[in-house]
């Protein structure tokens, strides 16, 4: 996971945790956070020494080649790469494509489990504490 935010009211914080509570391992990656919801947060990427299936953007789109260029830097290369609703980059979707990795764009992982599996699109943020 990728810019877990600290801050329960953004996207970067309750989808992540939506995705936690619904048995998903989730890595925070936050260079300005030492840990988020009790999880250990790594300053980048490339810090990982385990495997992750997904690695989930939620930066804005004109950094996602940056982000997406230290995806290949990875000991161990995600399967997707995923770029939350309003986001795309072209470029680093041509890259990581070109490299054998899975690139989903403009899609919410919260939202598209609630879809695939009916579990409420919302979490109210009484229950995000």
């Amino acid at each position: 996971m990728l810019d877990f935010s600290r801050y329960p009211q953004k996207p970067a914080h309750y989808v992540p945790k939506f995705l936690i509570k619904h048995g998903f391992k989730v890595i925070p990656v936050n260079p300005n956070a030492e840990e988020i919801l009790k999880l250990r947060a790594y300053k980048s990427l490339e810090e990982l020494e385990e495997e992750v299936d997904v690695v989930n953007v939620f930066r804005p789109s004109d950094q996602v080649l940056e982000i997406a260029k230290q995806v290949l830097k990875m000991k161990k290369k995600p399967k997707v790469f995923w770029m939350q609703e309003g986001i795309y980059n072209q470029e680093a979707a041509e890259l990581l494509k070109k490299n054998g990795i899975a690139v989903v764009w403009n899609r919410c992982m919260m939202r598209e489990h609630n879809r695939l599996f009916g579990t409420k699109p919302l979490i109210p943020m009484t229950k995000l504490k």
